[in-house]
């Protein structure tokens, strides 16, 4: 008998280490996150007392071993807390980042923990394992079920081979497949007006995470597996032909990486949200001293179409010195050479007609920097000879284009690069490229990256529109900056926008190419038009060429997705206000109550009262401001641009 009562204590003591609920409170009280132990793991995450996500069952499968163990138990659960400030070495939105968090591990017997943290304003959990060998990852299982009647923001996708340029299809999570596919971020709206942007950090040795719709309801994660074969097209297509069955093969002593829900009340907190940041690995480099952000006036989107000149534009030396004179008369620190300057396929075979050391010379003299475009599949060819030769040249940094990958092998290759370059002082841009998911932590000379459907799309496309402006803020922008290349100063509205690829336009107003400036995030900021059309419109372009790229402080003013958005911004002792707007005209009163008392001398730029019909149309104004909000308008398409100093 007391055998049997020994047993029977025995089995309810490890029943009840496993069979449990544990709760996490957000700091500020409004989030809570039930963790359900019972064998499996599953969470729930409310807002306020309303179930806004749930997750019903958590795996990562490990060759023989899927975690959690079946009938593993859990050795110890650790709650954690944090309140700090950390200090980005490029301050994207601001020069001080508050990371305040209360966590949960759970510490398995099996040698490998799941850990969960609660912020503010997300959620994230991971795996952490501590194996002696290597590990083949099979399959983790990611699933999100929403309440009825939410929507989503639906980045949809043909493959995993992409770009990630993707427009934001507005679907009823219902409607979303098994067979969809969407790559991250993306947006999803509950019920009472909560935002959740799903989408990932610290990616590291390991794929991407995509979507599609999971059978019985809500989204699923899914990832490209290891890929065995790829065949190449041309200099810089290479795509995966046979994958493995299996999707990293990576160290067994290591952390994955994080799964993000950014949850915000209203759509404009999606707008400050930093959590990919936070929860990113910290910076690994010692000196950081050369990562200069700026402007940069870019070369392709215009076709070099310079005009008024006495020689024929085009890539060649004579051009790319118009270039560099233009950036030093108006300060702006670097031009890149796009796509010609050097032979495809070989880095170090120069087009005859770019003079590359008489460039860098003249730059030199005339204090700009040069960023070199590269394909990346050349760059990986010659990775060090080149690099060496850049460096040698004095090359600021290069843009790596074409990767339109996201799998272990090209994750990878993203963090080899960022090493490289780093060493060699350069920074780097990635174009062609997935969506930023902690890598500019880790690598802060990773500036910028593309992975967003942006101005240069202009060149085939009409899909341009205001509202895919005003959706790209709340959605692709929250992960990290986004290189969008905006500064068009050919405008017009729908009826009037024409396709061109040598002689593109934007459709939007003059304003919410401006307003851009402060409103997109970038620390290598494009100016995306020719000189000759920046000097022939010199008061748009004296206003950007000071615009900052990086941000001491950030504050969301207004917004709702795909509709208008407002946001201000501090750099030093100024402030900047940017607003666009969508589909239909629309006036705003902006809350200023972030500036300091007294009066405030505002420098602005607004649709002009014949910007509906003639979307070039604008009006500076200059006004003393003592109240602490302001009335603006912006018409379709349009926007509202400001700085503001103390006077």
């Amino acid at each position: 008998m007391k055998k049997l009562l020994l047993l029977f204590f025995s089995v309810a003591a490890a029943w009840s280490l496993q069979a449990k609920d544990l709760t996490l409170v957000s700091p500020d009280g409004h989030l809570h996150m039930v963790i359900h132990v019972n064998g499996e793991l599953s969470f729930v995450i409310s807002r306020d007392g309303k179930e806004i996500v749930s997750s019903p069952a958590l795996s990562l499968e490990l060759g023989d071993r899927t975690l959690p163990m079946k009938n593993d138990r859990i050795r110890k659960t650790l709650r954690t807390k944090k309140d700090e400030v950390l200090d980005p070495v490029v301050p994207v939105k601001n020069s001080a980042v508050r990371n305040r968090y209360n966590g949960l591990v759970l510490q398995y017997r099996g040698g490998y923990d799941v850990e969960f943290r609660l912020f503010d304003d997300g959620a994230a959990y991971r795996y952490v394992t501590r194996f002696p060998d290597s590990v083949t990852v099979k399959k983790e299982t990611v699933r999100f079920v929403f309440p009825d009647s939410t929507w989503s923001y639906f980045p949809r996708e043909e493959s995993f081979f992409s770009h990630n340029e993707r427009s934001y299809v507005h679907l009823a999570v219902e409607d979303i497949l098994p067979g969809d596919l969407a790559s991250l971020p993306a947006l999803f709206e509950v019920p009472g007006g909560v935002k959740v942007l799903l989408t990932e950090s610290d990616l590291r040795d390991y794929p991407g995470m995509w979507i599609t719709g999971a059978k019985g309801g809500g989204i699923a994660g899914t990832f490209p597996y290891y890929p065995l074969k790829t065949q190449q097209k041309g200099d810089r297509n290479v795509k995966p032909v046979e994958r493995a069955d299996y999707m990293a093969r990576t160290a067994g002593d290591r952390s994955f990486p994080w799964r993000v829900l950014a949850i915000a009340p209203h759509a404009k907190d999606l707008l400050e949200n930093e959590i990919v940041f936070r929860l990113a690995s910290p910076c690994r480099l010692d000196d950081v001293s050369w990562i200069k952000p700026g402007l940069v006036a870019w070369d392709w989107w215009n076709a070099l179409n310079i005009y008024g000149v006495d020689f024929r534009s085009g890539v060649n030396t004579k051009t790319y010195k118009y270039f560099i004179d233009f950036a030093s008369e108006y300060h702006i620190p670097y031009i890149i050479l796009d796509e010609g300057w050097y032979k495809l396929g070989n880095l170090l075979d120069i087009n005859p007609d770019v003079d590359l050391p008489e460039l860098f010379r003249y730059a030199k003299e005339k204090d700009v920097g040069i960023i070199l475009w590269v394909v990346w599949k050349t760059l990986d060819d010659q990775m060090e000879e080149a690099l060496d030769k850049f460096a040698e040249w004095g090359v600021k940094g290069i843009k790596v284009d074409f990767m339109q990958r996201d799998d272990q092998w090209m994750v990878d290759y993203y963090r080899r690069v960022a090493e490289e370059a780093a060493q060699r002082h350069m920074l780097v841009d990635f174009h062609g490229a997935y969506k930023p998911a902690g890598l500019r932590r880790e690598y802060p000379n990773v500036i910028s990256r593309e992975g967003v459907k942006g101005l240069e799309n202009c060149k085939w496309s009409d899909l341009i529109t205001p509202q895919h402006n005003c959706n790209l803020p709340f959605i692709r922008m929250v992960p990290g900056p986004m290189d969008y290349t905006p500064g068009a100063m050919v405008n017009a509205h729908k009826k009037n926008y024409f396709i061109s690829w040598d002689r593109p336009m934007s459709m939007t107003t003059r304003v919410q190419q401006m307003a851009m400036y402060v409103v997109y995030e970038s620390p290598l900021q494009m100016l995306a038009d020719n000189p000759t059309n920046y000097m022939k419109n010199k008061e748009c372009l004296e206003f950007m060429a000071q615009m900052p790229t990086t941000w001491d402080e950030t504050h969301a003013l207004a917004g709702e997705v795909g509709t208008y958005v407002a946001v201000a911004r501090r750099k030093g002792d100024k402030w900047y206000v940017g607003a666009m707007n969508g589909e239909k005209a629309r006036d705003l009163t902006l809350d200023l109550s972030f500036l300091p008392e007294g009066r405030w001398q505002v420098t602005l730029f607004e649709d002009g009262v014949n910007a509906p019909r003639y979307a070039q149309d604008y009006r500076k104004r200059v006004i003393t401001l003592s109240g602490r909000s302001m009335k603006i308008h912006m018409d379709t398409g349009g926007g509202w641009v400001a700085v503001f100093e103390k006077q």
